[in-house]
């Protein structure tokens, strides 16, 4: 990736760090996204004291405005956007009969308006130059139901037909766009979802109660599992491959 531009939303966090450091190492220059200012910036400066060439961009992807602006500048202060990572997130929990309209909206606006906002944006550059590749990060549960995760995984479903779609229009000006669908991954947002410090434990076991089977595997996933795994999306390696969600969960939903 020596050369090239990515552009990561969600940096500060668990799976969007681990993506700026891998495609940092591969030589990227990487344009690390996130509404927490202070996390990016210090992620962005301790990668840049290990030699990788990190800038840190503070911006709310749920503003279509915003998100305009930070692609102009980043294609401005960095160069053309080759590579793009949605994997900003927010998760709210609750009964899908119960969740208030706060927490849905909040839920959607990142997790697939943010996807759409800044799909659009790059893809708008990318289509006349004619090259690029755009991986969104979403979840297995866009496709298999989770009880009190209503709200996330309605909203990662709606991030994962809008990137087939979008790989589907604009495959004519050879632009790949793919779907990484993560299991449980070892973040502060799985270890939010348990107060009692349980949540790997959990994960691991199952929930015959909320009709959750366990990971055959045994472990959860490491954020470095889910970042190689864009990491090979974004390649030449995946060069003939688009429109394709490859589920990342240790067997947790039986290759469904």
């Amino acid at each position: 990736m020596r050369g090239t531009v990515a552009l990561v939303t969600g940096a500060a966090g668990g799976i969007g760090e681990a993506v700026v450091r891998l495609l940092a190492g591969r030589g990227a220059e990487v344009a690390a996204v996130d509404l927490d200012g202070a996390r990016v910036s210090a992620l962005a400066e301790r990668s840049r004291a290990e030699g990788a060439k990190v800038t840190a961009f503070t911006a709310d992807v749920t503003s279509s405005a915003a998100v305009d602006r930070l692609v102009d500048e980043v294609e401005h202060r960095i160069g053309p956007v080759l590579h793009l990572v949605n994997a900003a997130g927010v998760l709210r929990t609750g009964r899908a009969h119960a969740l208030s309209d706060e927490d849905w909206n909040a839920t959607l606006a990142v997790n697939a308006t943010g996807v759409f906002h800044v799909s659009r944006a790059v893809a708008n550059r990318m289509v006349p130059r004619r090259r690029g590749a755009i991986v969104t990060v979403a979840s297995n549960a866009a496709g298999t139901a989770r009880a009190d995760m209503a709200a996330y995984a309605a909203s990662k479903a709606a991030a994962t037909a809008y990137t087939k779609c979008l790989g589907l229009e604009v495959a004519h000006a050879g632009i790949r766009c793919n779907v990484v669908a993560p299991g449980s991954t070892d973040t502060p947002m799985l270890r939010g979802m348990h107060t009692d410090g349980a949540a790997v434990a959990a994960s691991v076991a199952g929930s015959p109660e909320q009709f959750r089977v366990g990971i055959p595997l045994g472990k959860v996933a490491r954020p470095e599992d889910i970042a190689r795994t864009v990491a090979f999306l974004l390649s030449e390696d995946a060069g003939h491959i688009t429109m394709h969600e490859l589920t990342v969960d240790g067997g947790a939903t039986l290759g469904v």
